[in-house]
């Protein structure tokens, strides 16, 4: 079974592309900042605290990664992991790993991040109450994707 699910900001706006063909299919990829778990008391971690995980997502995945993520956006990912390998300019193999992203949501609301923007207040999008919030646990959906829901 090939199953990741990661949680983590946003390090930059998402990069999308369209394929070329007759019905163009968005491609986004964008890198999550994921903290780790560490025991300070093991010494040897060297002082990083975050992997920096390469995602893509394609078709309406990463139709909704160009509208609603932004630099900063703290959300959860679920999808697998795909590896590959190309051979560069100076004859290299280069080997690659990234997440291929079969689900993405918001894992905050825009408030939820304690009075820091962190790149984040100005955009729009569906939010979860945020974890310690007395919300209802309901989404919030914002106004004018209505015709987007599979359900009206």
């Amino acid at each position: 079974m090939n199953k990741v699910i990661l949680m983590g900001r946003l390090t930059r706006d998402p990069e999308v592309r369209y394929s070329q063909g007759e019905t163009p299919l968005a491609i986004a990829r964008y890198t999550l900042a994921v903290d780790r778990r560490f025991n300070r008391n093991s010494g040897g971690d060297n002082g990083q605290t975050a992997d920096f995980i390469s995602c893509v997502a394609f078709g309406r995945s990463g139709e909704f990664a160009e509208k609603y993520l932004r630099k900063g956006t703290k959300i959860a990912v679920t999808g697998r992991i795909q590896t590959g390998s190309y051979t560069n300019r100076e004859g290299q193999t280069v080997y690659t790993t990234e997440v291929v992203v079969e689900d993405q949501e918001f894992a905050e609301s825009k408030n939820g991040n304690s009075g820091s923007d962190g790149g984040y207040a100005g955009s729009t999008g569906n939010s979860r109450p945020a974890p310690s919030g007395a919300g209802d646990g309901f989404m919030n959906i914002p106004d004018g994707i209505d015709e987007e829901l599979p359900f009206n």
